[in-house]
């Protein structure tokens, strides 16, 4: 019977006294949860027949049972899991909540979210129903089914009188509504009306929920009226086995001699009821799926209107308001359970929601590097959330960025282009900019933490006698703060950030033993201090689009990329079709080569497209143009046409276009464009990026327009990901610790060879011996040059590469060489 109501088609129709027949069809991939707390035996006998006809019919059917014991705040999370998931088109809460806790039912009824609320029963649904808005609400079961009954005697309501006993939000209320909207006179009688007999004897409709057995007797009827009997009531019986039999509202035997039609009791409105509510399921279904589309986001973005001239950063980033995080984390199908707000604009995002999407396939994933950066500003930060606004806003899109927290410095962590500019920023800019969610604060508090836990040690040691000290820590291994953000940044769970925790050496004994944070019985407490620092960033672009900001991990002395867990959970999110852009801090032979030698071998991912951002101002610095210093005004030479100095500095981004391109990626320019650009400069660089093997190159200008002003570059970005590819590594893991130095000099950097000074050395034979020959290396290298001299600007090559020392980040999982005179932070002696 219920699927004919389903699919509007009746195979037979029988009296009612006999029961209805009709056609079955499937409903696979459709699914409604039933919720019930306690265990109530007429709530299991109701629950059982909703899902058995759910099985006939194909309809998925989840029960969840929660137990006498819960708490209302218990119930209300459950019901919100459910309402998140959008695989469940219908939620229904079986009445009464069998609890010892006390439980608000309106307020656990209007939990329920109202397009997945197939019984009807939530204040929105009753509230639209009541306002004639019966295309756009969900309508009780029971009253629905009455009006389908009504509906199947071809009696036609409208003109007719009708009479509803009864008052109650599931049946009377919206009964009254139903009839008065199709267009009957509707009384509505209760145990306080008057001389209920006549009002009966006026109904050509009578529909009955009153709770009392067998009230309405049959000469109170209307002849010919058609009678639909609600009420379920039990009454003794000495001839059944238990002593009780079912009747109903209505005096059944006196009133089938006078009613034109009548539903009996058991076996009228009850199945008719459950029929309603999969029709109300599949109803959920189908509304969803008009808004729906497989893989793509129900998302709102902002449409941006660029002034110009243009105002300052910080007035273009005060003139948006973006919408609340909660709504954002929605749209991109995170769940409420799943995220930690800070404030209205910011939030963590749990761990959890990556084990939730682990079967899910992942996005397309683009790195964005650059030319090697000058003081003047290449954007690749800028460029990175452009690109994702235009895949998003403009080419319709799931889109999200990954991009790195603004270290803490001496202007508070204001550092511009760290978090966007222009049309193309993190908003709001103050928050991004400053403490975000604290994850800074959390690495140097454990920072010092094991600080003040060698500083106690080795006070509590020099009291001891001399047989004792003689082991005892010296001087502590380097920047613990440094390496404790690159742990960060590489970990992929919680688990995985604890074993990097312990295994990080913080200081050598007086005999040259490492010392580890596990030999100083602190590592509990970091993890503790890092707990919800692992956890990524949620914000957003100016023009809605999700961002990840997580870590800060810089390129000079670390890896210089965004955190694992950032790229790994917005993969999932965006889906198969979707785009995540992620970005490599520094020059492409720097932070680039980091990110696939060490970052991607961390976490498994391989990217599908390089997009190398340059400005033709940097490639002139990188032609021989003057020195300029960051902040100053630019040269008259950077700002008037100059095709020589442009053409020089093209070999730079000939270079760096070669060494992206070792890893096997197919890889896009972006040319990030400033007003003072002509168009034969850009032509200029578009041909000889294209001549040094660049698929595309693409002037942009999404730092003036925002997303718009990438879409050409997000279009190539597109046809560039369906390319065919095989990422390939610079070096094996097992090469001895000094040629993959010298693979990284000579292939990145254009070095003739390297030099290894005699701590260097002595370093390389000591983690040879120890067993660490075959941890990636992490050069800390100046990131103003290929070389280790800042000073040296567009492609020196010959040069010998000095190394002057070793260390060992064991918790990160990398050795980094020291180039030159890059410093990583003061050895502190005790």
């Amino acid at each position: 019977f219920v699927l004919s109501l389903l699919c509007g088609r009746i195979a037979d129709i029988q009296t009612w006294e006999h029961g209805t027949c009709f056609l079955f069809v499937n409903y696979t991939g459709l699914c409604v949860c039933v919720f019930q707390v306690g265990d109530r035996d007429d709530s299991n006998l109701y629950i059982s027949m909703k899902l058995k006809a759910a099985a006939e019919i194909g309809i998925n059917a989840n029960h969840v049972r929660l137990p006498k014991t819960a708490t209302e705040d218990e119930v209300l999370r459950r019901i919100v899991e459910v309402n998140e998931n959008p695989e469940v088109h219908g939620l229904i809460v079986q009445l009464p909540l069998d609890s010892i806790n006390p439980m608000d039912t309106e307020k656990v009824t209007n939990a329920v979210a109202p397009e997945k609320d197939v019984d009807g029963l939530t204040s929105i649904n009753a509230g639209k129903l009541s306002r004639g808005d019966l295309q756009d609400c969900f309508i009780p079961c029971t009253p629905k089914g009455c009006m389908k009954l009504i509906s199947q005697t071809g009696t036609s309501v409208a003109g007719k009188n009708a009479v509803v006993i009864g008052r109650s939000k599931i049946v009377g209320a919206p009964m009254h509504d139903l009839l008065l909207w199709s267009h009957a006179t509707v009384t509505t009688c209760h145990s306080k009306t008057t001389d209920l007999a006549a009002q009966v004897g006026r109904a050509d409709i009578l529909v009955v929920g009153a709770g009392k057995a067998e009230m309405v007797k049959g000469e109170w009827l209307k002849e010919g009226a058609v009678v639909i009997d609600c009420g379920i009531n039990h009454i003794p019986d000495n001839s059944k086995d238990n002593g009780m039999r079912v009747v109903g509202d209505v005096h059944y035997p006196s009133a089938k001699e006078k009613a034109g039609f009548i539903t009996p009791v058991p076996g009228g409105v009850g199945p008719m009821t459950v029929a309603m509510l999969m029709e109300n399921t599949v109803q959920s279904a189908k509304r969803f799926l008009k808004t729906y589309q497989p893989g793509k986001w129900n998302i709102s973005y902002t449409k941006l209107k660029p002034q110009k001239p243009q105002p300052s950063d910080t007035a273009i980033a005060h003139s948006f308001t973006p919408k609340t995080i909660g709504r954002l984390a929605r749209e991109v199908g995170l769940f409420s359970e799943e995220v930690e707000h800070y404030g209205t604009t910011r939030a963590k995002v749990r761990l959890e929601a990556l084990n939730r999407l682990k079967t899910q396939p992942d996005g397309k994933y683009l790195v964005v590097t650059g030319i090697t950066p000058t003081p003047l500003g290449e954007g690749t930060t800028t460029t990175t959330l452009g690109l994702a606004q235009a895949l998003g806003a403009h080419l319709h899109v799931n889109s999200f960025a990954c991009v790195r927290q603004p270290s803490q410095g001496s202007n508070f962590g204001v550092k511009g282009g760290a978090v966007g500019g222009g049309y193309s920023q993190v908003i709001p800019m103050e928050e991004v900019s400053l403490h975000l969610t604290s994850d800074t604060q959390a690495v140097m508090a454990a920072s010092s933490l094991v600080v003040d836990t060698i500083n106690a040690r080795v006070l509590s040691e020099s009291t001891q006698s001399d047989k004792v000290i003689k082991n005892n820590i010296i001087f502590l291994s380097g920047s613990v703060a440094s390496e404790m953000m690159a742990v960060l940044a590489l970990s992929t769970s919680l688990g995985d950030m604890t074993r990097r925790l312990a295994r990080m050496v913080v200081a050598y004994s007086r005999k040259g033993k490492p010392v580890t944070t596990e030999d100083l019985v602190c590592v509990g407490v970091l993890a503790t201090l890092m707990r919800d620092a692992v956890k990524p960033s949620l914000m957003q672009t100016m023009e809605g689009t999700p961002v990840f900001v997580h870590t800060c991990p810089l390129s000079d002395i670390a890896q210089g990329n965004s955190s694992i867990l950032a790229d790994q959970i917005a993969l999932k999110l965006v889906g198969p079709e979707g785009f995540v852009v992620t970005e490599a801090e520094g020059g492409a032979e720097l932070g680039m080569e980091k990110f696939f030698d060490i970052k991607c071998r961390s976490s498994g991912l391989h990217p599908d497209v390089v997009v190398m951002v340059a400005t033709v101002h940097g490639l002139k610095i990188h032609g021989g143009g003057p020195a300029v210093t960051a902040g100053s005004a630019m040269p008259k030479e950077y700002s008037a046409e100059n095709l020589t100095l442009l053409e020089n500095g093209c070999s730079h981004l000939k270079r760096q276009l070669e060494n992206a391109r070792a890893f096997g990626l197919p890889v896009i320019v972006a040319i990030n464009t400033f007003s003072t650009d002509t168009d034969a400069e850009l032509g200029l660089v578009c041909e000889q990026a294209k001549l040094a093997g660049a698929l595309e190159a693409v002037p942009c200008s999404h730092w003036a327009e925002g997303g718009a002003g990438a879409v050409a570059l997000g279009q190539a970005v597109q046809r560039a990901a369906e390319i065919p590819h095989q990422m390939n590594f610079l070096y094996d893991l097992e090469m001895p610790i000094d040629d993959k130095i010298r693979a990284i000099a000579k292939s990145m950097y254009g070095a003739g060879d390297v030099e290894l000074l005699p701590q260097a050395q002595q370093k390389v034979a000591l983690f040879s011996k120890q067993g660490l020959g075959n941890l990636p290396i992490c050069m800390a290298k100046t990131h103003l040059s290929l070389s280790h001299d800042p000073e040296r600007k567009g492609v020196p090559t010959g040069f010998t590469l000095p190394i002057r020392d070793i260390h060992a980040n064991l918790g990160a999982g990398f050795l980094y060489p020291l180039v030159g005179t890059v410093s990583t932070g003061a050895v502190t002696h005790l």
